[in-house]
């Protein structure tokens, strides 16, 4: 009999064109696919909680399938550890009911972005974080920050992406904040599902609030004109990282926001 298996992911993304598998680019689901196949001799799709564009990395993303195999929970992290290439690696893994869905059962997602505050660049966090010299206003973008917080409609800080269908823009924020921990500022956001490019267009606009480029207001008025790609611009992918996804009480996995 076939069971369903949900694992959570940690991968650097810097080498893929997002998560979603796609024709003639590498991709997070097409490696995981390859590896399952060389494990279990069994040809599965998976499905994703989050489609993380390109150069995105996670901690903590979680993927679902059916497998006919009678390999147990840990043979399943050990045996896709081995067959996975180095910068894509399962946490953990646990058996699900078959009606689970990573996608549709989240009830809330987080990501962070990373900003390297300082002159000079960083070689070992050159594919995780974005440089920006200058002085940040760190107050200052926390308080446009906390106008995010709630439910509300974002579709200033979406982008127009070819293909993609979304008729409802209003998304409920439950954490946005940004703190600085050494040369690094830090950007956090929860909620319960993103807009595509929503959270590097709301860190671009947060940025040019902390550099003095833009007011509190202009940027309440950015977000109230409901104008899709009014936001931005748009930061780099190579700061973002999925952190985790929720699931309420019924699967909690420990991640570290330390950097």
């Amino acid at each position: 009999m076939a069971a369903r298996l949900r694992l959570v992911l940690e991968y650097q993304g810097t080498n893929y064109h997002g998560f979603q598998a796609q024709k003639d680019a590498p991709t997070i689901q097409d490696e995981l696919e390859k590896a399952l196949y060389h494990l279990t001799e069994e040809k599965i799709r998976v499905s994703g909680a989050s489609r993380t564009d390109s150069g995105v990395s996670a901690r903590g993303q979680v993927v679902a399938f059916r497998t006919r195999s009678e390999l147990g929970t840990d043979a399943f992290v050990s045996g896709l550890n081995h067959y996975l290439p180095p910068d894509i690696a399962v946490r953990e893994a646990s058996f699900v009911d078959d009606g689970f869905h990573p996608r549709g059962d989240a009830t809330s997602r987080e990501y962070r972005y990373l900003v390297l505050n300082r002159a000079n660049r960083s070689a070992h966090f050159r594919d995780n974080a974005f440089l920006v010299s200058g002085r940040l206003d760190i107050p200052a973008m926390n308080r446009a920050a906390g106008k995010l917080v709630g439910t509300h409609d974002f579709a200033a800080f979406a982008s127009r992406i070819a293909g993609s269908n979304i008729r409802c823009t209003v998304r409920h924020i439950c954490r946005a904040e940004v703190t600085r921990q050494d040369d690094f500022v830090v950007f956090y956001f929860r909620a319960n599902a993103f807009l595509p490019h929503q959270v590097r267009n709301t860190v671009g606009s947060l940025l040019r609030v902390g550099q003095g480029k833009m007011t509190l207001g202009e940027f309440y008025s950015i977000m109230e004109s409901k104008i899709v790609g009014s936001a931005g611009p748009a930061v780099p992918a190579a700061g973002l990282c999925l952190m985790r996804v929720n699931y309420g009480e019924q699967f909690e996995v420990n991640i570290d926001e330390n950097l």
